[in-house]
């Protein structure tokens, strides 16, 4: 993955953990598409000092991840939710083909639903 993007979901999962100012910092540089220069002159700090600040916070993501590991968890269940719909998309299917039990098409669209209304959360 690269980095911009992981540090961007990243701060969806853990922005609220840092300080105010790092959370800019990072969303102006990471999500603004702001130079150090740019934010260092907004903010009227040092470009070191910017740097200084979003090296800190991106330390800190990647220590909360490694220990809390929320965005990984959420993108493993993200492709299981998606493999669950392949997969009663395969049972339909097959259904259709072979016997066409009412039942079995009512779980399915009950799976469907589901995994759909898990995956908005």
């Amino acid at each position: 993955m690269a980095k911009n993007l992981e540090i961007s979901i990243l701060l969806d999962f853990y922005g609220e953990m840092l300080t105010d100012k790092q959370r800019d910092f990072l969303d102006l540089y990471y999500n603004e598409d702001l130079s150090l220069s740019e934010i260092a002159e907004n903010e009227g700090i040092t470009r070191q000092g910017v740097r200084d600040s979003i090296k800190r916070a991106e330390a800190q993501l990647f220590d909360m991840e490694s220990k809390l590991r929320l965005s990984s968890r959420f993108e493993e269940l993200r492709k299981g939710l998606k493999e669950i719909n392949e997969c009663a998309d395969n049972i339909f299917s097959f259904n259709l083909e072979h016997s066409l039990s009412r039942e079995i098409n009512d779980n399915v669209a009950r799976i469907k639903s589901l995994a759909e209304y898990l995956s908005e959360e």
